[in-house]
């Protein structure tokens, strides 16, 4: 509201002060978020899935995973954890906390300025082997920075307190709800995994002959980034939101615990170098995790979907059954995997099928509401990139250990079909958001503020 339009009509008020103070530092919050999605969905779109596309031609031409660099898949897999995903939780984290008294965009800004560059700088080294020695610790010590920062930022703000412990009652130390302890467990995780990076990049840095992970060290660190920081942080936001969106009943505390316990178990010992007994701790975990969100029950009344594609509470569902596929073929993988095409599948099927699909779905649910925009660009858009990539996952999870490890011929014609549909997927989900950040109705435009 401006002034001449209150000088015009006298029975509107002037903004408050205060409020009009809380709208802009909230209008400040919601830019920096976009800031951050935008980051996230060009690593998704470029570096991750393009990189990644390009590999799996290469790759199903020569009939040989031994055909690319290693460093170039490995920048593949660091552009979509850390460039996209990581991007996307770092945002909304900041996003959450409360408004202070500081700039509520000084301190995101400048991690949000350490990050990107981090991951930007490591794809250059990774693949275009660009002052590769120089770069690798310089991108490490910016992701190592900027996760530090949030995690300081984080822990400056104190828990709620609930509503049973408010008005006349004796104050009690607020209790940590448990999609709160698995963020913070993904927290520690992601912290973990930057820390475990930057330890390895100064060593290769030092004496290595390419910037690429040895083998053994690479499995790893990929089961401390896919459980240790992907799947707890996607189980976190699930249990906070689900119960509302899918209108579920509340998840049963206990077999979260317990799904983070063999989940932490199944993460040390998978570092540890035993993915024999990790893997069947993180199977289950994922069966712990499934039966406490309660998907399989009857939903106490209608989904929420206004705004979104009605088949949202379908393809949520439809990522937990590609969570429980990813943990299953990893245990398969650890006794039989000889080429790395089971090992390779149960990643995409965590990644792609799993995290992929609750970002796609809850995406366009969450992002547009979180940065002020009213409405979805379209909702057609949405369905489409979600069958897109159900049907380029279904395609990758079933042929890559059939190739990899000899059984097929045919199955090396699949791997590129499963890349077009991957890529189509992203970026129609890329488009639509971006589309909706761009071209959507601003909740914040609404200025009838009295």
């Amino acid at each position: 509201m401006n002034t001449a339009s209150t000088a015009a009509n006298p029975f509107v008020l002037a903004p408050n002060p205060d409020q009009a103070a809380i709208l802009t530092r909230e209008r400040q919050k919601s830019y920096m978020l976009r800031a951050w999605i935008a980051s996230g969905l060009f690593f998704m779109a470029l570096p991750g899935t393009l990189l990644g596309f390009s590999s799996l031609i290469s790759i199903s031409t020569h009939h040989d995973l031994g055909a690319l660099p290693a460093a170039w898949m490995q920048g593949h897999g660091h552009a979509q954890v850390f460039g996209w995903i990581g991007s996307f939780v770092l945002g909304i984290g900041f996003y959450s906390q409360p408004l202070g008294k500081r700039s509520p965009v000084r301190l995101p800004l400048t991690c949000f300025l350490l990050w990107t560059s981090g991951v930007l700088l490591r794809w250059l080294a990774n693949v275009y082997l660009w002052h590769w020695r120089g770069l690798l610790p310089i991108s490490a010590t910016f992701e190592l920075a900027a996760v530090l920062l949030f995690l300081r930022a984080a822990s400056r703000h104190k828990l709620p307190t609930p509503a049973s412990q408010t008005g006349t009652q004796p104050k009690a130390k607020p209790r940590m709800e448990e999609w709160m302890i698995l963020v913070l467990f993904s927290s520690a995780g992601l912290a973990a995994a930057v820390l475990f990076n930057f330890v390895e990049c100064i060593r290769l840095a030092r004496g290595a002959i390419d910037p690429a992970f040895p083998h053994g060290l690479d499995q790893r660190y990929l089961i401390l980034l896919g459980w240790g920081f992907l799947a707890p942080v996607v189980w976190g936001f699930s249990a906070r939101w689900l119960p509302t969106f899918l209108n579920l009943p509340h998840p049963h505390a206990r077999l979260l615990q317990l799904a983070m316990t063999l989940d932490i178990a199944g993460v040390l010992f998978g570092v540890g170098g035993w993915p024999r007994i990790a893997t069947p701790l993180v199977l289950a975990a994922a069966l712990a995790v499934v039966a406490a969100l309660q998907l399989a029950q009857r939903p106490l009344g209608p989904a929420k979907v206004l705004g979104i594609h009605p088949s949202f509470p379908v393809f949520i569902r439809l990522a937990y059954l590609w969570l429980l596929i990813a943990a299953a073929m990893g245990v398969l993988a650890a006794s039989a995997d000889i080429h790395g095409g089971i090992w390779g599948a149960s990643r995409h099927a965590l990644t792609v099928g799993f995290a992929a699909t609750m970002v796609f779905s809850i995406g366009p649910r969450i992002l547009p509401h979180f940065t002020g925009i009213r409405d979805l660009y379209s909702k057609q858009l949405m369905l489409l990139s979600l069958l897109l990539i159900q049907t380029g996952c279904t395609l990758r999870v079933t042929s890559e250990p059939l190739a990899y490890e000899g059984v097929t011929a045919f199955a090396w014609k699949t791997l590129p079909v499963s890349g077009v549909f991957e890529l189509a997927g992203v970026l129609v989900f890329g488009a639509n958001i971006a589309h909706t950040m761009l071209r959507g109705r601003s909740a914040f435009q609404i200025q009838n503020i009295s």
